[in-house]
């Protein structure tokens, strides 16, 4: 197919103009050609929208008033930060990729009409559309921390300019609950692992240097309610109740009923005695369901469950009810109650001895499964509960997957694998913090 602007050479003929380069060709019979000619069109077409979005819930009003970083001259926050927001949703890996959404003319004719230039906030004329490389690197050095990483040791970094962007946060998600309300909020929370080159970052569990914030997520309005940047060496369980309170804090207006999910590293007994207490004023008693750790104790008791208290959930698997009662529980008569839920698949092949797994299993009545469990303070009748993943490797990812086990309420759907690895919407802290 070919058209007066051509530029694609066949049959190793190349009909080049003045000025005009040409690739060497590879393997296939064509060559790629350089147009010199200005144009205005853009590559970045579904960029506009995520920007007609952001004003729309007034993100760039909210980051100018609660960062305070560039109150008057040059880049404003806003720009800087939606530059860079731009970037990640683009699929940019570095900030020196701001070159190429510079390079694409008719993208920065879209963002000029959006966002017109503010002569006062210059001494001259800017000759830029996006904030060059150089200027983004300094506005990030205003969020680091002076507080040196320790290996060995858990590290919080504190930036007070870094806990600013929760302020932007919460007025982001008040502006979605206002638009389109929900009474229940499902919070998942879980650390994230975010692998990075930086030197001064710390190595995580998986062996690689790597930042680990601990996030919660809003179930039901697709959001990220809450997050706490962290080094890589800091546990996923550190220090989840505190983060959790936030959390709860930083809700907005019009929300009844709230729930927590989350995987094996939720499984604190200070943070479920905290949602079984009743203690937060606004909300009370909160719902929860939680992966819990299969210990041997837990294993006896699954053990004298009888056959027929087994329930069908899928075509593999069943469930039932333990009486398991774990000691930093049961020390007191007073104590919490919450119901542990098994759940056991049957292994497709038998544990030879010495066989080290990534699962915990057990011999059922003359049978090996591999086997989970569920910590809940829920006591619905037929309730759907988020049952724990099958397969290794999932303890870090922030929600159980949700398994209707019979009629009834269930939970909404927990978050994609590709929000829980950093593909969906970014976060701002995420923003700030990578290289």
């Amino acid at each position: 197919m070919r058209g007066k602007d051509d530029r694609i050479s066949r049959h190793n003929q190349s009909y080049l103009q003045r000025g005009e380069s040409s690739m060497a060709q590879g393997v296939l019979p064509y060559k790629y050609e350089e147009e010199k000619k200005s144009s205005s069109m853009t590559s970045l077409a579904g960029l506009p929208l995520y920007l007609d979005l952001a004003f729309a819930l007034g993100i760039p009003e909210n980051i100018d008033r609660h960062l305070m970083l560039r109150p008057s001259q040059g880049w404003s926050d806003s720009r800087m930060v939606l530059s860079l927001m731009l970037l990640a949703i683009a699929g940019g890996d570095c900030v020196d990729d701001l070159r190429i959404l510079e390079a694409d003319e008719g993208f920065c004719r879209v963002l000029e009409r959006i966002e017109p230039e503010e002569p006062a906030r210059f001494r001259i004329k800017k000759a830029r559309t996006f904030p060059s490389p150089s200027s983004v690197f300094r506005y990030l050095a205003s969020f680091r921390t002076t507080d040196p990483p320790v290996q060995g040791a858990a590290s919080i970094p504190r930036s007070p300019a870094l806990g600013r962007f929760n302020l932007v946060n919460r007025d982001l998600v008040a502006s979605v609950q206002q638009h389109d309300p929900s009474a229940t909020a499902t919070l998942d929370m879980d650390a994230t692992i975010v692998e990075t080159q930086k030197r001064e970052a710390l190595f995580c569990y998986e062996g690689y240097r790597a930042y680990q914030p601990l996030n919660v997520y809003w179930a039901e309005q697709e959001l990220l309610v809450h997050t706490e940047f962290r080094d890589g060496n800091v546990s996923a369980n550190y220090d989840l109740l505190r983060v959790f309170t936030d959390a709860l804090d930083a809700l907005p207006e019009g929300i009844d009923r709230v729930r927590l999910r989350a995987d094996g590293a939720g499984y604190c007994h200070d943070l479920l005695a905290y949602c079984e207490s009743g203690e937060h004023v606004r909300f009370g008693r909160i719902e929860f369901a939680v992966s819990c750790p299969v210990t041997e104790a837990l294993k006896k008791e699954t053990r004298l469950v009888p056959p027929d208290e087994w329930k069908r959930l899928d075509a593999q698997r069943e469930w039932a009810e333990v009486g398991f009662v774990p000691n930093e529980i049961g020390h007191s008569k007073h104590g919490p109650t919450y119901r542990y839920l098994a759940v056991r698949d049957v292994l497709a092949q038998p544990v030879l001895p010495g066989m080290e797994l990534p699962f915990q299993t057990c011999c059922l009545h003359g049978t090996q499964y591999k086997l989970r469990a569920l910590c809940s303070n829920m006591d619905w009748a037929g309730v759907s509960l988020p049952l724990p993943t099958s397969g290794a490797g999932r303890a870090r990812r922030p929600t159980p997957c949700s398994k209707r086990i019979s009629s009834g309420g269930s939970f909404p759907p927990a978050p994609s694998d590709q929000m829980r690895h950093g593909g969906g919407s970014p976060s701002l802290h995420s923003i700030c913090m990578q290289p």
